[in-house]
């Protein structure tokens, strides 16, 4: 029986405190056919996985990717520690621990990496009982913060050492480090407030982000830019009921290159923006993977099938609602 996963944190967090808060998972408001979908989904990371905890596939070694499937077991409500993908899950956080640099903290060969693999650790810190994942965590929190700090728009770009910055791996890089501040890890509020003011920046007058600036918006780049500031809890702002209108209009996009990709942000950014939004494009999204959702129980796609699976199999656990993020 799988054990009710609630770790001190939480991607994407807003966690309430104490146990007796915790929402009761009920069997009769999961759809049969999402947990059909979402048990597949899981049988097939769990079966592809290799013994070194990554996947053999075009992203399935960067640990970025890794870290998104270890949150998709996650978010099932996986016990990590006795269930029967507790392998998996262990296995991804070893393969992510065994490739952050023991130097700066750096996991992985870009900030993207960096940022997916430090929420995998702040999800599972506290939750799993790993000797190593606390100082893992902080490593990977400095390196992000040492990183703003020599950025002169406070913000990131694809390594710690890039002077630019656009709204997707700065979006990456908020969303942990709230997740890290959720799970006991101390972040500056400087830190935060830098970041934020950076991705308004991007924002334009109709309420959509674009890449690295405030042109070209994109539902995708808006999405990360909703979440974020949910997260933050900067929800009250102008902006922000902007962007969520912009979204409202944009609720049957789908992003021709990078689906699973906006699939996983939309989900949180609608769900946190409006919850009765969020039920309309739940009904959309459990409906199109239904269609996509291969046999074997996989996700096809450009990105690799354990990229694709995870993001898929993420953009429904908002059924769920296991992790801290996914509490108002």
């Amino acid at each position: 029986m799988k054990r009710l996963y609630y770790g001190i944190l939480t991607i994407f967090l807003l966690a309430k405190s104490g146990a007796q808060n915790l929402p009761q998972r009920q069997s009769d408001v999961i759809s049969a056919q999402v947990e059909q979908m979402y048990e597949k989904g899981l049988r097939f990371l769990s079966s592809k996985q290799n013994k070194e905890g990554c996947w053999d596939d075009s992203q399935g070694n960067e640990p970025g990717v890794v870290g998104l499937a270890t949150i998709a077991f996650l978010a099932h409500g996986e016990d990590p520690n006795h269930g029967p993908y507790a392998k998996n899950i262990r296995l991804g956080i070893d393969y992510i621990i065994a490739n952050q640099s023991s130097t700066n903290g750096y996991i992985g060969s870009s900030m993207y990496n960096h940022g997916f693999a430090t929420l995998a650790l702040a999800e599972a810190y506290g939750a799993i009982e790993h000797p190593k994942i606390a100082l893992s965590l902080k490593k990977a929190v400095e390196l992000i913060l040492s990183s703003q700090k020599r950025n002169s728009k406070k913000a990131w770009r694809y390594t710690p050492d890039a002077n630019d910055a656009d709204t997707t791996v700065s979006g990456c890089q908020i969303v942990a480090l709230l997740a890290a501040r959720n799970a006991g890890i101390a972040v500056p509020d400087e830190a935060i407030q830098g970041a934020l003011a950076y991705m308004d920046k991007c924002r334009g007058s109709d309420g959509g982000y674009g890449y690295t600036s405030a042109g070209g918006s994109r539902p995708t780049l808006t999405a990360i830019g909703s979440l974020c500031l949910s997260l933050a809890k900067k929800k009250d702002s102008k902006g922000f009921l902007a962007s969520t209108k912009y979204l409202q209009n944009q609720i049957n996009y789908r992003d021709p290159h990078y689906p699973y990709y906006l699939e996983y942000y939309m989900s949180q950014a609608l769900f946190h923006a409006d919850e009765k939004l969020w039920d309309e494009w739940n009904a959309k999204n459990i409906k199109l993977l239904s269609t996509t959702q291969s046999p074997d129980g996989s996700w096809p796609g450009r990105m690799g099938y354990a990229f694709n699976t995870s993001g898929a199999l993420l953009s429904l656990a908002l059924n769920y609602r296991f992790l801290p993020i996914y509490e108002k």
